[in-house]
């Protein structure tokens, strides 16, 4: 019986996040993170209400989590590329 290499996991694991071109991560995280525009954008008013302790609706979480995706991975983004 034959043992099966683990794969390299700690470089190649985000190596897809460098493919993607860092001027579109920065204009969906700009769009995503402050849409909608007006009254006020939906990330800042979920994480107030993440702060207050009234993000409870399961639609709230999901709405936190899609408005905050492309935000989150260009941080992880630019923090690879300043390590580099």
């Amino acid at each position: 019986m034959r043992a099966v290499a683990a794969p390299a996991i700690k470089g190649d694991m985000l190596a897809w996040l460098d493919k993607i071109p860092r001027n579109v991560l920065i204009i969906g995280a700009l769009l995503l993170g402050l849409a909608p525009f007006v009254p006020e954008p939906h990330l800042w008013q979920k994480v107030k209400m993440l702060a207050a302790g009234t993000l409870t609706r399961p639609l709230d979480i999901f709405d936190l989590l899609w408005h905050g995706l492309l935000p989150v991975l260009l941080v992880v983004r630019l923090v690879r590329d300043y390590r580099r």
